[in-house]
């Protein structure tokens, strides 16, 4: 095993010349990005920087951030990564917790922070940094167990916790990306999704083969199409939120794609209808991955050439894990049966930082509980069920909100939908729907309800339908159901 700063030093002697990585304003090849790494290495022990000490990075979607991880890996520091996104006060929290020591970002999003704290300005300040440690070559001791990055989970349920990613799992997490995506020497890697998130871990795939990365600061659906035809991207990292934007839009070419091998896509569930929707337009690019900032990115995987007949399935265990799937009392379950996953491996996090309990509440006997229920069928495919915490017991039945959701997903004018269990006094909880339309057509209640007569027992239809323009999400793209449970019973009092 080896680190992330010693697979970019190994992709740069073999191609100094390449292109490493290019934004909409900057394009540095693997020479050049070693030496502006090396040179805030150099920086960064200068200004007193110790091994193990934490950096901040709090920047929209930009090359700095290639470079960075390089920087802080030759440094052996410890990045923490800053949706920039989030609320100021979802900043402060995250950078208190960490204890970080320098933050680096963009002006005006540091501006906004009531913190007094070291700074490094993306820009004119930043670049004199480079410029006057050009040359230096300041680099430590750094082994694969150490940390890499402490990344935040959305918080979806209390405040974020710090998930402890050593480069051993970063390391390993490329590697399985790669085998996922089918990656090769001649793959152009482009980023649209946040770096501070799933696309970093695709971006570490670019070590291991010498490969120019493209990153884009903003998606939009239509224009980012052209930008991936005109840049030759092969493979990338989407949320299903942008997939469903980028297929539904009344200009949508898939023809722009045809540089492109492998979508890898995760970050949330997608529902099979909306899946094979892209399917029917775009064709087998789709690489599914299921995974966890605690397991980042491929406890399991889902083959191109595998998806269009296993829709419903998140793929097979990854190269580098265990699962095993689990009862209430820790026991396996037999084939088929229904458990909360658990996995184990190079591939599971460290623990969370300053947060001993979460740890040994997650970790169990080196088994990450991910809090995901699912099941295996017989020939090893895994099968997400819904978040253990999410499901809904109505007259002591346990009812799937997702399964609810692929029914409703299926009606060819919605765009998404959230299932939620809201307090009963009769039942303990009742299923309710919020539907958001995709603007094609009108979406009739009664429709809906035929759909969940047509494909779902009694019991788990829907008691309400809501018909919405939006659902609360995270700044990661993941609907917050949660917070709409809070927000029904609230008006519904």
């Amino acid at each position: 095993m080896t680190t992330i700063g010693k697979l970019a030093l190994k992709s740069a002697k073999a191609y100094p010349h390449k292109i490493a990585v290019k934004d909409k304003n900057v394009s540095h090849t693997y020479n050049e990005l070693i030496n502006r790494a090396y040179a805030l290495s150099t920086y960064f022990h200068h200004v007193g920087l110790e091994k193990g000490d934490r950096i901040g990075i709090l920047m929209s979607n930009r090359a700095e951030h290639i470079e960075l991880d390089v920087a802080v890996s030759l440094a052996g520091l410890i990045k923490v990564p800053l949706n920039y996104r989030l609320h100021p006060l979802e900043h402060e929290y995250q950078i208190k917790d960490s204890g970080m020591s320098l933050l680096i970002g963009e002006e005006e999003l540091i501006k906004n922070l009531q913190l007094e704290m070291p700074t490094l300005f993306i820009g004119n300040e930043y670049e004199s940094v480079v410029k006057q440690f050009h040359g230096k070559s300041f680099e430590n001791v750094v082994d694969e167990d150490d940390l890499m990055a402490i990344m935040y989970t959305s918080g979806t349920t209390g405040n974020p916790k710090g998930v402890m990613l050593s480069h051993r799992n970063m390391v390993t997490g490329a590697q399985s990306l790669a085998i996922a995506c089918e990656v090769d020497f001649k793959d152009i890697i482009g980023h649209v999704a946040p770096l501070t998130h799933g696309a970093n871990f695709l971006s570490h795939v670019a070590w291991l083969y010498g490969l120019t990365q493209v990153v884009y600061d903003k998606f939009e659906p239509h224009q980012f199409i052209h930008h991936l035809e005109e840049d030759q991207v092969s493979v990338l990292f989407l949320v299903p939120t942008m997939v469903n934007l980028m297929v539904q839009h009344e200009q949508f070419d898939p023809n722009k794609l045809k540089t492109v091998k492998s979508i890898n896509m995760a970050g949330s569930p997608i529902a099979a209808a909306k899946l094979q929707e892209a399917l029917d337009k775009i064709g087998t690019k789709f690489v599914e991955t299921y995974g966890q900032v605690e397991a980042p990115m491929c406890i399991s995987i889902m083959p191109r050439y595998d998806l269009p007949s296993h829709l419903d399935s998140c793929g097979r265990v990854g190269p580098f894990v265990d699962v095993k799937i689990i009862d209430d009392e820790g026991n396996e379950v037999p084939i088929g049966e229904i458990g909360e996953i658990t996995a184990k491996g190079p591939l599971v996090m460290k623990g969370y930082w300053n947060n001993e309990n979460a740890t040994n509440d997650t970790i169990q006997d080196g088994w990450l509980h991910t809090g995901d229920l699912g099941r295996l069928d017989e020939n090893g495919f895994l099968y997400i069920v819904d978040r253990k915490k999410e499901v809904i017991i109505s007259g002591g039945v346990n009812i799937y909100p997702r399964e609810v959701e692929e029914v409703l997903n299926k009606h060819p004018y919605v765009k998404e939908t959230c299932v939620i269990g809201v307090p009963d006094e009769k039942w303990g909880e009742n299923v309710v729907a919020y539907v958001v339309p995709n603007g094609r057509g009108e979406v009739k209640d009664e429709e809906l309800i035929d759909l969940c007569k047509n494909n779902l027992a009694s019991f788990k239809k829907p008691k309400e339908i809501y018909i919405v323009e939006s659902l609360p999400k995270s700044s990661y793209g993941k609907i917050l159901k949660r917070e709409l449970v809070n927000k029904h019973i609230g008006v519904t009092r």
